[in-house]
Formats: structure tokens, C-alpha cells, sequence
């Protein structure tokens, strides 16, 4: 295992790239070199895509509460599985079951609970989960003819 190499959450990748775009815009370095605009193509397209997942909205307190949680769950996941958990956001009981493997097997039903309780208690919603949730909220008083 190369002792340079580790895995980077979304919000690490997230930030390293919105500095760098930073850097670049105080320095005020041209485009007109290839190897710089594939770079910036780069840099663009991944902070387009990653700024539409969860990491938009944490922040490194988040980060460091959501594992140190994570530590006092005793659970036997792996750090990719950790990971994935703190990337994805999952919200359900089946979403668990994708990231976590063999779940069926590892992990019971209060177990997945808490580890949903875990994600939704630290890791915050962001403005479009909760204005979804508000519309969801409005559609189901509509439907209730009561």
C-alpha cells in the first residue's frame, strides 16, 4: 500500500478544489497553456458535480463530530463504508444495505436504525432536502380529505 495514498471525503475534495479555483483567480494565471486548461476543465466539471451532494453543506466541525460518532458506534464497518456514509447521506434502511456489504448478515435492524439515526441527527439535510420535505409535507395535507 503506497503510504502517500488515502481516502478523501467528498468535502475534502470539495474544498481542496474551491481553494485551488481561489489560488488561481488572486494569481490571475492565463488559461493559454493546454495542460492548464485541461485543469480547469477538470476542476470545473468535478465542483459542478460535487457541489449537488450533501458535502456542500458541512463543514469540518461536522466532518470531525460525524466520525468521532462514527468511533463510538462499535461497529465492524469498513472506512470505505464510512466513508460512503458520510458522502452519500443515506436516509434508509435499503440505502444502508447498498453501502454497507453483506448487511443482511453484519448489521441487525436496531443497528441500521442507529446508524441512520447517526447520519440524520449530525450530517445537515441541506436546503434542497428540506424544501422537499416541506413539499412532500404540503402534497400529503392535500391529500387527506380528512
Amino acid at each position: 500500500k503506497d503510504a502517500n495514498s488515502a481516502l478523501l471525503s467528498n468535502y475534502e475534495v470539495f474544498q481542496l478544489l474551491t481553494d485551488l479555483k481561489e489560488q488561481r483567480k488572486e494569481s490571475g494565471k492565463n488559461k493559454h497553456n493546454s495542460g492548464q486548461q485541461n485543469l480547469n476543465t477538470i476542476t470545473y466539471e468535478t465542483l459542478k458535480y460535487i457541489s449537488k451532494t450533501p458535502c456542500r453543506h458541512q463543514s469540518p466541525e461536522i466532518v470531525r463530530e460525524f466520525l468521532t460518532a462514527m468511533k463510538t458506534e462499535k461497529l465492524q464497518l469498513l472506512n470505505a463504508e464510512k466513508l460512503q456514509r458520510l458522502n452519500h447521506r443515506p436516509m434508509t434502511a435499503v440505502e444502508i444495505q447498498l453501502i454497507v456489504e453483506e448487511s443482511e448478515e453484519r448489521l441487525t435492524e436496531e443497528q441500521i436504525e442507529a446508524l441512520l439515526h447517526t447520519v440524520t441527527s449530525i450530517l445537515p439535510a441541506g436546503p434542497e432536502a428540506e424544501q422537499k420535505k416541506n413539499t412532500d409535507d404540503v402534497t400529503m395535507d392535500e391529500e387527506d380529505p380528512a
